[in-house]
């Protein structure tokens, strides 16, 4: 009947278009719902991992960004003990995270994510913010003392301490007085004191580690430089860009905690990063 009509009436292109849009009009509104969801559900995870003198709350500002715009975020806690013990505790965590995950490191976390990433094709980017990146076989020690020491490594505070098996180490924290002038220049007194005060320490022995492994030689890289960074020399930041042939360098006038201090900047880049590892 409704091809017959179609031939009497000449007008079929505007009969057949009724027909779909009709056809159209009855899918119901949950299945479209349904590939919203799906699309959203092809977002990469984003894994945030702290650095030294830090715990996971550095990372509020970028986590309400990114939750705000739909990413699901982790922000696992980094031990700060040293290489082995910090890379393959983060590494269990990933292997827990389902689905394609952006790491994001800074500082210390960036020696801890190129270790703990190797061999995971679930990591589909690696982020590095005022990062360290080592390269199997290097510590920080090495790697920095290729360039002038930071001015933070005139500032650190060190504190014997006793494991319950009887063994001892040595923490590092920064001097209270001296953290807003060597780490956090840009956030206020009041903000860089109270981060003196809620420091964690870092095992003096994680600077000597060396890393069995360096993730960013399989993956995408993306780096931000703090231009002002007075914990890691801003030349060694882009000397690791340009060795680990990053996909996308930025730069900013931050400080050492750009997280903390330009937390928009620091979301755009990870961003780009989930839109860059082709889930996005």
């Amino acid at each position: 009947m409704i091809a017959r009509g179609i031939l009497k009436s000449g007008k079929g292109t505007m009969i057949i278009g009724a027909a779909v849009l009709s056809a159209a009009g009855m899918i119901p509104a949950h299945a479209a719902d349904g590939v919203g969801r799906a699309q959203q559900d092809q977002r990469p995870s984003i894994v945030l991992v702290h650095g030294a003198f830090a715990d996971a709350s550095s990372w509020n500002g970028v986590v309400q960004r990114l939750q705000q715009d739909g990413y699901k975020v982790y922000a696992p806690p980094n031990t700060l003990r040293g290489i082995p013990q910090d890379s393959t505790y983060l590494n269990s965590f990933l292997k827990s995270v389902k689905g394609p995950i952006v790491l994001v490191g800074h500082s210390y976390g960036g020696e801890v994510i190129s270790q703990a990433a190797a061999g995971l094709d679930n990591v589909k980017s690696l982020v590095y913010i005022d990062a360290i990146m080592p390269d199997k076989g290097e510590s920080f020690a090495s790697l920095s003392g290729r360039f002038p020491p930071a001015p933070l490594a005139k500032a650190f505070l060190t504190v014997p301490f006793r494991n319950g098996d009887g063994t001892t180490g040595t923490d590092v924290y920064i001097q209270p007085g001296k953290l807003h002038a060597t780490f956090a220049q840009d956030l206020s007194r009041q903000q860089a004191s109270v981060m003196a005060a809620t420091q964690r320490p870092i095992a003096q022995s994680a600077f000597t580690d060396k890393l069995t492994q360096a993730a960013w030689h399989d993956k995408p890289v993306y780096v931000l430089v703090g231009k002002q960074d007075r914990g890691i020399d801003p030349s060694l930041e882009r000397y690791e860009a340009q060795r680990a042939h990053a996909r996308r360098t930025v730069e900013i006038n931050s400080s050492h905690v750009s997280l903390v201090s330009h937390p928009q900047a620091v979301t755009d880049l990870i961003v780009s990063a989930a839109r860059g590892s082709g889930n996005r």
